[in-house]
């Protein structure tokens, strides 16, 4: 932001950054903006002369963000012996000062008639041609007559101003009115140029003047602006934040958008059309039972469905729009008005109860299991590749005969892994169930739930072993690497992590592993590196830095208990994605959201990188103080407020709030001496001296407390 102080006494500002910004640059603004030519354009700089660079920045002239300039338009003058003549101009209106062409009807062109009056044949007499301003100027006589000085007029001006019977005045300058052209040729001299300075010194010294004011003035519309029109993202930041709270049910029951549109409000005009004949015939078809074998199908031993030129009916699509008709014929038998059935109940269910049913979980549920057993019996031998129809099978299978069937589905489908995990299952031996999952990894080698199901069940000793060999067969599985790192020592679990650094790369699991490793065994000074060379090559791998899911980590890292891998987490990737004038807002607010959820740690954090930007800044201060208030000891507390103070010297809240926890822990002393110090810093304040009196009166000291009173009155009096 730089602010320009015009001739005009207006001040103008324009959003612009002196480190990328030349004098140029602001030179074209402000002729976009004023129309004044860039050529007349001179900028007053406090600690430079009027001559500057123009391709130089901003920046290197001194000029930083608010800085306030003067611009300077000189008034063009001189003598008329030393200047040249000015160039002739074109009148605006020359065609007042010409006669009229013979036989000129004004307004004859869009339709007017001519007429005569009574002037026009009377006595009176011809105006005198007016003779051409500027030809006068352009003579002889004009370039003879002697310089005059600025505001004076030539003798005989009034006198022959009557003759002429009209004002030179009424022709003005065409960019800058008539000053112009009355000044045109007058001596701009030194007194001319004394008295611009001074006044300029004026206006310069008026405007350091009100510079603060505006300045605050002006910073206190921009965030009111800002407060009363916020950003979508800023309006929406803390709803974002708790949708990691909502169930599946709430988002089940989120309703679909759908079309309101008023011409869909619209009722809509319905047309009945006769069915076709032959859509009929089809339906009939359709619904007829069929009790022999097409002849194709017999010749291919009623195995197979032969070839034809309908296609395969969708029993899926055909069952949804079973549903779809019925759930319309319904809606049809409903009353329009009052929404009630007038469907028959009686007839409705004696027509449910002549239905057959033909289903092994209905026959299961009526109580009939041998049926269920047959059926699913049957299914197992039309189907046997169907995984799930096995399963059903097993599970109606009594349990001598569960393993059999199992064994059976697991002959048939042997690369189906929830056949070998319900074969597992059935076992009640642990080396049992470890030896048909192994046979069961003998067949499906890159099953991942194989892997985990027989780690799960070995000792600490097989269960690495197994993990090496199960790396081997899944290396794109992050969860093996990182449950196979956590059963090796310290330089083999290195070794482990790079190389799934090298498989996965794209994958910061594997890098906030390496950083815990390193804490977990005391090498703090390399979770930091560690971290930050995990989000620099992720930014090589064109991966996006999702702060929130960063931020997730770090509260996972500090239930774990790694601490130092959360902090590390946090001052790597806190600032990532946030815009530079949103950010003292958001970290605040991303600590606070921490402080909800009790990750104090990662909390600690956020503001410790946020002081490292903002280490003046009084509210980020209070916030922590606060934090630790509440969460941490008196001691860091303590801590925290002498490093506030420290840096924020003006603020007396920090200075109060010290005293008063000294207070509160039984140390009058050091209270006594907080605000002592804080006399020193802010003589004036009259919140240090109410605290410093209210101590001494708390504490039964009532003549220290007029005695503090009575100085603060003196000192604050001036």
């Amino acid at each position: 932001m730089v602010f320009i102080s015009s001739p005009n006494s207006g001040t103008l500002f324009f959003n612009l950054n002196p480190n990328n910004t030349t004098l140029h640059s602001l030179k074209q603004t402000l002729h976009q903006h004023t129309s004044i030519s860039i050529s007349l354009q001179y900028l007053l700089i406090p600690s430079h002369n009027f001559h500057n660079d123009d391709s130089a920045l901003l920046s290197q002239l001194g000029i930083t963000r608010y800085s306030t300039l003067t611009l300077h338009v000189p008034v063009l003058g001189g003598t008329a012996a030393d200047a040249p003549p000015p160039p002739p101009r074109k009148p605006r209106l020359d065609f007042l000062n010409s006669k009229p062409p013979a036989n000129y009807v004004a307004g004859l062109g869009c339709g007017a008639t001519g007429f005569t009056t009574r002037s026009d044949i009377g006595p009176a007499h011809a105006a005198p041609d007016l003779p051409d301003r500027f030809a006068t100027t352009i003579g002889g006589a004009a370039s003879s007559a002697a310089a005059v000085g600025r505001g004076q007029g030539k003798p005989g001006d009034d006198d022959e101003e009557d003759e002429k019977g009209y004002d030179e005045n009424q022709k003005l300058e065409e960019f800058e009115g008539n000053d112009v052209g009355l000044f045109a040729n007058s001596e701009y001299n030194e007194d001319n140029k004394e008295a611009d300075a001074i006044w300029e010194a004026i206006d310069k010294g008026m405007d350091s003047r009100r510079k603060d004011r505006r300045e605050a003035r002006l910073k206190q519309e921009i965030e009111k602006y800002r407060a009363s029109n916020p950003k979508i993202t800023e309006q929406f930041a803390d709803l974002k934040r708790k949708l990691h709270t909502m169930s599946t049910q709430e988002w089940d029951s989120i309703p679909e958008i759908g079309d309101y549109l008023v011409r869909n409000k619209k009722k809509r005009f319905e047309s009945f059309v006769p069915v076709p004949d032959t859509l009929l015939e089809k339906a009939r078809q359709e619904k007829e039972h069929v009790t022999a074998l097409d002849p194709k199908s017999r010749a291919a031993g009623g195995m197979e469905t032969p070839w034809s030129k309908n296609p395969v009916t969708d029993l899926i699509a055909v069952g949804e729009g079973r549903g779809t008709v019925l759930s319309l014929k319904l809606d049809r038998l409903s009353d329009s008005v009052s929404g009630l059935t007038l469907v028959d109940p009686k007839g409705y269910l004696t027509d449910l109860k002549s239905m057959n049913i033909t289903t092994a979980r209905l026959e299961e549920v009526a109580g009939k299991i041998a049926a269920a057993r047959q059926l699913m019996q049957r299914g197992c031998e039309e189907c046997p590749k169907n995984e799930d129809v096995w399963i059903e099978a097993c599970r109606l299978a009594s349990p001598d005969e569960a393993k059999a069937v199992i064994a059976t589905g697991v002959k048939m489908i042997p690369d189906s892994v929830k056949l070998w995990l319900q074969a597992a299952k059935l076992e009640h031996d642990v080396v049992n169930k470890s030896r048909v999952l192994r046979k069961g990894l003998e067949n499906i080698p890159d099953s991942v739930r194989l892997w985990k199901a027989v780690v799960e069940l070995a000792g600490a000793e097989d269960a690495r072993l197994l993990l090496h060999r199960a790396v081997e067969c899944c290396p794109l599985h992050v969860g093996l690497w990182l449950a196979l790192a956590r059963l090796e020592t310290y330089d083999n679990a290195k070794k482990v992590l790079n190389r799934a650094r090298m498989k996965l790369i794209k994958e910061l699991a594997i890098w906030i592993a390496a950083a815990k490793l390193e804490e977990a065994n005391g090498n703090t000074s390399m979770v930091g590196k560690i971290i930050e060379r995990g989000v620099r090559a992720l930014q090589i791998e064109e991966v996006v830095i999702d702060r929130e899911a960063w931020m997730k980590e770090a509260e996972a890292a500090e239930k774990a208990g790694f601490v130092v891998t959360c902090q590390a987490i946090i001052s790597n990737t806190i600032g990532i994605g946030v815009e530079e004038e949103d950010r003292k807002r958001t970290w605040v607010a991303d600590a606070e959201e921490c402080k909800k959820r009790t990750s104090i740690e990662t909390a600690r954090a956020i503001y410790a990188h946020a002081f490292t930007v903002f280490l003046t800044k009084k509210s980020i201060w209070l916030k922590a103080a606060h934090l630790e208030k509440s969460n941490g000891t008196r001691e860091s507390l303590d801590a925290l407020l002498r490093r506030a103070i420290t840096y924020c010297p003006q603020a007396e809240v920090l200075w109060v709030m010290g005293a008063k926890e000294k207070w509160l822990a039984g140390d009058v002393p050091a209270a006594r001496a907080i605000l002592q110090e804080a006399y020193a810093a802010i003589p004036n304040s009259e919140e240090i001296w109410l605290a410093a009196s209210k101590l001494e009166f708390e504490n039964h000291e009532p003549e220290r407390a007029r005695m503090l009173l009575a100085k603060a009155r003196v000192l604050t009096l001036y």
